[in-house]
């Protein structure tokens, strides 16, 4: 693919918070070349996230990307939904994720399965839209680039650290789900057993990358249909 980049909410360094913001489309590369996606996870190969954030056989997934610009190492990081519809193709790499746990959630994805993309590090948090994968983990080529906020100089060309999948824009929600009412949702389904009462975005909120259950999925595109409470 072409370079797509794209930002996910802001990845920190090498092993830093993740936070995923596609740079630039390389598709995604979230600058130079292409949009990068990230969010900015900041935790460490083994986490707590890997043991309790479900497991790597999700179908479906929520990605967090920064739509509001933010410089980093002279590189503007932000890549909203819109811009991935703007890219050729629609398509963009989701590079620049560097926390283990998220990393290994993109080299689980499957063609084809849908993921939400999640509006992070903005006014009003939320999913904006849906996406699909449109190619399989392969390396993150900004790990190499000196120049890029997400060169990893500890990664070698013949065993990459970091990798990064490619995405298609689907569609925009038929409304913006905010953080807020997920939240509100979330904290009802604790007490009732409802589908969000696990959610990953409030029991592992730095992960950029996050697996979800095909309840949460469900529920989630239920609420588009609804009256935001």
């Amino acid at each position: 693919m072409p370079n797509p980049r794209k930002r996910r909410a802001g990845t920190a360094g090498a092993a830093g918070p993740d936070s995923k913001r596609p740079a630039g489309k390389h598709t995604k590369t979230r600058k130079p070349t292409g949009t990068s996606t990230r969010v900015g996870d900041s935790s460490p190969e083994k986490t707590s996230a890997s043991k309790n954030c479900g497991n790597n056989q999700s179908s479906y997934w929520l990605m967090k990307s920064e739509p509001q610009s933010r410089i980093e190492k002279g590189v503007d990081v932000k890549f909203s939904i819109e811009d991935l519809k703007a890219e050729p193709k629609q398509t963009a790499c989701w590079d620049g994720v560097r926390n283990y746990q998220a990393r290994n959630f993109l080299r689980a994805m499957k063609l084809e399965q849908k993921a939400f993309f999640y509006h992070s590090n903005c006014k009003e948090p939320g999913i904006a839209g849906l996406v699909k994968i449109v190619k399989e983990a392969y390396p993150d080529h900004t790990q190499f680039e000196k120049n890029n906020p997400y060169y990893d100089p500890s990664s070698k060309e013949d065993n990459p650290k970091w990798s990064m999948v490619d995405v298609q824009f689907v569609r925009l929600m038929k409304r913006y789900i905010t953080l807020t009412e997920l939240k509100a949702n979330h904290q009802a389904h604790k007490a009732t057993g409802g589908p969000l009462k696990n959610m990953a975005l409030f029991t592992h909120p730095r992960l950029s990358v996050q697996p979800l259950t095909p309840e949460e999925f469900e529920f989630i595109l239920s609420l588009e249909e609804k009256e935001p409470s």
